[in-house]
């Protein structure tokens, strides 16, 4: 399936809503391939999709992504994966603050200058 360079963003949004930032980057690196890009006929090259164990090529002139067979449904799956992740570490951050913010606050302080003396 060749998807135009935006089709491959639109995807993605469809399960992941934090942002472009949030989805880390999309290619590391990249290896020539024989295949064409359809829209411009220079070489396609292959990564390694935001890091995963799913492999991609893409037009570097931005035209577009092949997919393979159902590699459509597993770049949802990752994102749906990527989603939870994030959400998670928000989560920790957050509770991480709130502690950070406890152990700072005065009471707290007392009570274990309180411990030592």
């Amino acid at each position: 399936m060749w998807l135009e360079y935006q089709e491959l963003e639109q995807l993605e949004d469809e399960v992941f809503d934090f942002g472009e930032a949030a989805k880390g980057t999309l290619v590391f690196s990249s290896t020539p391939t024989t295949a064409k890009c359809p829209e411009c006929d220079a070489f396609l090259k292959r990564f390694r999709y935001r890091f995963y164990d799913l492999e991609m090529e893409f037009c570097e002139n931005q035209h577009g992504y092949w997919l393979g067979d159902d590699e459509d449904t597993r770049v949802l799956e990752l994102m749906k994966k990527e989603e939870a992740d994030y959400e998670r570490k928000l989560l920790a951050e957050d509770r991480w603050a709130r502690t950070l913010k406890h152990m700072r606050s005065r009471s707290f302080l007392s009570k274990v200058r309180d411990l030592y003396h």
